[in-house]
């Protein structure tokens, strides 16, 4: 389904919203009230503390989730993509710099508490299978066997990643849309256990139960009711997959189901206060307002939607990633396309990166209820950080009011939150902060390491590809001179007045010409529509000299060398280049010849050794020269794995010949021929 149809509503698109878009804040059940259960100080005036609880996570949905997200954050889409890097496009056109910044801290936090969610929901799932009897097996309960179960769930969802998910992706949606109903069936039919759950709906318990004695944590115990809208950033990232259309129709079936669960959970555990361990997470409240017979079917239901939930949030995180290349803010990775799906992708890299933490968390934290302590604290800095570009958004369309009014009021509201989630930091948090500090100096590395290194290096390093013109041209007629190819390709960004990198003239003629019967200069630029696949050719007045301008959109494959070849087909077409007839070749009416691509890398580690580079440049391109050691080469990026490519390194400094910087001194020089000697 394209974008395009995805404008307008539709039952199949909505129930493929339920799917793709639901997962995260969808599975928040399992945990969000066991968590808030921490908080109550004993079980001797549980009812208003349980009614304040619930009520919080009702207001928290409506103001976050709903006003914010649903209402304002869809409507700040980038050619129908959404996410903070998305919403940074929006807004970058204001020529502020510093708007940068909120970015990539709030890109960092997301991918970085995103690490979690496959843990924390699969693990919850699971562990609902303590004591539960699968056919003549019984299910112990065992926390180390759960821990294993959880592991082989996760390696078996990450390594499935490249194989694609088009063909499975279509039972998503039936399978939340039973998620969903089932969770709120069975949260309704337990607030019947005792209505006065419905008091929930009035903003004042969730008020009186911040300052209440019950509870035992204060204003803290907002981390825990923050778990209920955790996937609320999800949504937004993900609304390019389904069209904001789709979210607006079912996001109030979606609230409703989840309201009534957390409902019927309260309603549950305000009619069971007299149970022993109630507040010692000896069970958890989503499973127990199961009846017994329907507890195995929960279990299952639970864990299907565990790893779609776990599955939206690694294509989420693909996605994030692939925007942040796009922006020149994270190394290129390679990127595979595992089918014709529109937007499909997949980074290995990511890919299992996610995995090796999401074990590792597994692993250390050992219990779901671990796990709670460390979630949701980094993203709290991501909503605060759309919260500032949001701010931008609304200002930059004329409601400078509107943009003040949102920002302080959900400004302060995220602020409490974040205070909140602090109270996480020694339980857990510290663990998702560590993984966000590592991706935002990868990040700040890796764009300023490019904005110091090409501003120290700019002096010089261009030259206009007009002035080499007539060169060419000689250097293509030349009869004497050796064919280096046919058609020779330099992939190059040419700027204004065609200036291009002095690297690459140097490569052209400064050691052995590079004869070619038709010289191509590929610059390929980011297209503002992720999904954009178009390209615009300049001749410079002649016939055997191409520059071609791609405008390529972060979800499309970069297949340069395809790209090249329709091209080039299509030029001959016109009469625009002649014919090349190669003498062999396995297309019968082939009249083109071979292309050899030239990847030129400058030396930039020669700026390291420059006497007057400020220590904190060197620190800042070295570790970009470092990153671009380990990622992937440009020619891989751009798909020219199986094609001729020719990668050479050329000195940054070249001399222009005057011999200006060398001084040396003559001693002798012996046995000269002298002119009346010559034979």
């Amino acid at each position: 389904m394209t974008i395009e149809k995805q404008k307008k509503w539709s039952s199949a698109g909505a129930l493929i919203t339920l799917g793709i878009v639901y997962g995260d804040i969808g599975t928040s059940p399992l945990y969000t009230m066991n968590s808030i259960l921490n908080s109550a100080r004993s079980t001797q005036h549980l009812n208003d503390f349980v009614i304040g609880s619930v009520s919080l996570v009702f207001w928290t949905l409506m103001l976050i989730t709903t006003i914010k997200y649903v209402l304002v954050a869809l409507r700040a889409d980038n050619h129908g993509e959404g996410g903070i890097f998305a919403l940074y496009s929006r807004v970058k056109s204001a020529n502020k710099k510093w708007l940068l910044i909120p970015a990539l801290i709030g890109g960092s936090a997301l991918l970085a508490d995103g690490t979690l969610t496959p843990a924390i929901t699969v693990t919850t799932a699971i562990e609902g299978l303590k004591n539960q009897k699968i056919g003549p097996i019984l299910f112990p309960n065992n926390q180390p066997l759960v821990i294993i179960v959880v592991s082989v769930l996760l390696l078996i969802i990450f390594t499935f990643q490249k194989v694609g998910t088009k063909k499975i992706g279509n039972i998503f949606g039936p399978i939340m849309l039973v998620w969903f109903v089932f969770i709120g069936f069975f949260g309704f039919i337990n607030i019947f256990n005792d209505m006065s759950i419905l008091k929930a709906l009035s903003p004042t318990y969730a008020i009186a139960v911040l300052v209440s004695p019950e509870n035992k944590t204060g204003i803290f115990i907002l981390g825990s009711v923050f778990l209920a809208t955790t996937g609320a950033e999800a949504l937004y990232s993900d609304m390019g997959h389904v069209g904001k259309q789709n979210i607006y129709i079912s996001w109030p079936f979606v609230y409703s189901m989840l309201i009534l669960n957390y409902m019927g959970q309260g309603a549950w555990i305000m009619s069971h206060t007299q149970q022993t361990n109630l507040l010692k997470q000896v069970s958890n409240p989503f499973f127990e307002i199961l009846p017994s017979s329907w507890r195995l079917f929960g279990v299952i239901l639970a864990t299907l939607a565990a790893i779609i939930a776990s599955q939206a949030l690694i294509s989420g995180a693909y996605t994030l990633v692939s925007e942040a290349i796009h922006l020149k803010v994270i190394p290129r990775l390679h990127t595979f396309y595992p089918s014709e799906a529109r937007g499909q992708m997949y980074i290995g890299t990511v890919n299992w990166i996610l995995c090796i933490i999401g074990l590792l968390i597994v692993w250390s934290f050992q219990t779901s209820h671990n796990m709670e302590a460390a979630y949701g604290l980094s993203i709290t800095i991501t909503m605060l950080m759309t919260t500032v570009l949001l701010y931008q958004f609304i200002k930059q369309n004329q409601q400078k009011l509107l943009a003040i009014a949102f920002a302080v009021v959900f400004g302060a509201i995220e602020i409490v939150f974040l205070i909140a989630s602090l109270g996480k930091f020694i339980h857990g948090g510290y663990a998702t902060l560590i993984i966000m500090v590592v991706i935002l100096s990868v990040m700040m590395i890796w764009y300023y390491g490019n904005k110091r290194r090409e501003k120290i290096s700019k002096q010089n390093d261009y030259l206009s590809l007009r002035d080499y013109r007539k060169q060419l041209i000689n250097l293509s007629n030349d009869k004497e001179e050796p064919v280096f190819a046919t058609n020779l390709v330099y992939i190059a960004n040419i700027h204004q007045n065609y200036k291009l990198k002095r690297s690459i003239i140097y490569s052209l003629f400064g050691s052995k010409p590079k004869k070619a019967e038709i010289y191509w200069f590929v610059t390929v630029r980011e297209a503002v529509n992720p999904y954009e696949k178009s390209y615009s050719i300049d001749m410079l007045g002649t016939k055997n000299i191409v520059h071609v301008i791609f405008n390529i959109g972060f979800k499309v494959e970069p297949q340069i060398h395809l790209y090249l070849k329709q091209i080039s087909n299509n030029l001959v077409k016109q009469g625009i280049i002649n014919p090349q007839f190669p003498r062999y070749t396995i297309e019968k009416h082939g009249n083109i010849g071979d292309f050899k691509y030239v990847m030129v890398n400058q030396n930039y580690e020669d700026l390291l050794n420059l006497p007057d580079v400020h220590p904190w440049d060197r620190f800042i391109i070295g570790g970009r020269l470092w990153l671009q050691t380990h990622t992937v080469k440009p020619s891989s990026f751009y798909g020219l794995d199986f094609s001729d490519v020719l990668e050479e390194t050329v000195p940054l400094f070249i001399s222009r010949g005057n011999g200006s910087r060398i001084k040396l001194t003559q001693i002798e020089i012996k046995n000269i021929v002298k002119p009346e000697e010559k034979s």
